[in-house]
């Protein structure tokens, strides 16, 4: 069997990975002309946990991971006003947790990948036919490559949606913020932020910083707004989130050109099917669950996991299967993320000091285990013993 997978991010390599070494011929396009470089700190755990494990990755992830000690939210003169320990939240998932900054996950994720995987960097698809007994994919450049089923794990704004089952407009869902992230070089920065997750204390924006280990500061920024995108991102943040205090400043001041910073809507993706014929979406292509759920990169492999398995088992027939079996989850997710909105990014003086007294409350026993299951959520077991 062969597939094209639209897509070289989380998904569409862990995917690649999965259904290679299941011996299927894999193709994977890729629109970037390289590997990108910015991205969110995550934590990575739960289902996409397991399924890493399964796939043999934890070892390169746990080299490429960091240990933080907390997070920390100060308040315009850096005075801790809140926190959460990182310990504590960890032994709530069984000790099974990861920090690591999303391209580094990506790159474990390539290195992985069997020789045999075609991995191509500025390609895309400019036309799909789709039958019911196989697909032609027309790429950039006029090459036609003819597969057994095309995945589009391209992402929230995917081309292979927008080709088949319609406009982006129909399926996205605008949460009222925007987000950006970004990485700079401040030997200041870096050493008031330590070995912490640092946030920003503050009411409807938010500006959090990570220290890495090669003497970089990563940034990401969240604020709510239902504007339209900026025409230039790095004037919309100095704008949004100069006034923070702290090391705000310095942090924007190092805010590279726009097209260097990841920027985007702050959305997920709801739609009443995720196939059609000899084309399937995956990850946040088909349901994203947004930044406020704090797993996508965790789903996005135990997602991709999964509808490997059931079209290892099952042939095209899996992916009836991937998607009653994977859709209550993505759901589940969905609605927590939006009913926490709230406590993520608060809108009031009032919210902020109740945020702040709940994290206090989980320095008690017994107190940090369901402050820890509700950020975890619902338990999502898709790994179960592999099939060769």
């Amino acid at each position: 069997m062969k597939v094209v997978i639209c897509g070289a991010g989380i998904t569409g390599l862990a995917l690649a990975q999965r259904l290679a070494v299941l011996g299927w011929e894999v193709v994977v396009l890729e629109k970037a002309r390289g590997p990108r470089t910015q991205g969110y700190m995550i934590d990575f755990f739960g289902a996409g946990y397991d399924a890493a494990e399964a796939m043999g990755l934890l070892p390169r992830l746990r080299e490429l991971g960091y240990v933080l000690e907390e997070a920390r939210f100060v308040d315009a003169d850096g005075r801790r006003r809140a926190r959460l320990g990182f310990a504590r939240f960890a032994r709530t998932v069984g000790g099974r947790l990861i920090s690591i900054m999303r391209p580094d996950l990506e790159s474990a994720l390539r290195e992985s990948l069997p020789a045999e995987v075609d991995l191509r960097f500025a390609t895309s698809p400019t036309h799909v036919d789709n039958r019911a007994d196989g697909v032609r994919v027309t790429l950039t450049g006029g090459e036609v490559l003819t597969a057994d089923l095309l995945v589009g794990a391209d992402g929230i704004h995917s081309t292979v949606r927008s080709t088949v089952f319609g406009e982006e407009r129909k399926f996205l869902r605008h949460l009222g913020f925007h987000t950006a992230a970004w990485t700079f070089r401040d030997p200041d920065v870096r050493a008031r932020v330590g070995d912490r997750f640092c946030l920003t204390d503050s009411v409807d924006r938010q500006l959090g910083l990570y220290g890495l280990r090669d003497g970089r500061v990563a940034a990401f920024a969240v604020h709510r707004t239902d504007l339209p995108l900026p025409a230039d991102a790095r004037a919309a943040l100095r704008a949004e989130y100069g006034s923070l205090g702290w090391v705000a400043p310095d942090v924007l001041a190092q805010c590279p050109p726009a097209d260097e910073v990841y920027y985007d809507h702050v959305a997920q993706i709801e739609m009443p099917a995720w196939h059609r014929d000899r084309v399937v979406l995956a990850g946040d292509a088909c349901a994203a669950v947004s930044l406020l759920a704090g797993q996508g990169a965790s789903l996005g492999i135990a997602g991709a996991y999964l509808l490997a398995e059931e079209l290892h088992r099952h042939g095209i027939a899996g992916l009836e299967n991937y998607e009653r079996r994977w859709r209550p989850v993505m759901a589940d997710k969905q609605h927590t993320a939006r009913k926490g909105a709230r406590w993520f990014l608060p809108r009031s003086s009032a919210q902020l000091r109740l945020r702040r007294a709940i994290l206090a409350l989980t320095r008690l026993p017994g107190v940090d285990r369901v402050v820890g299951r509700s950020l975890a959520g619902k338990p999502a077991a898709v790994v179960e013993p592999a099939w060769h």
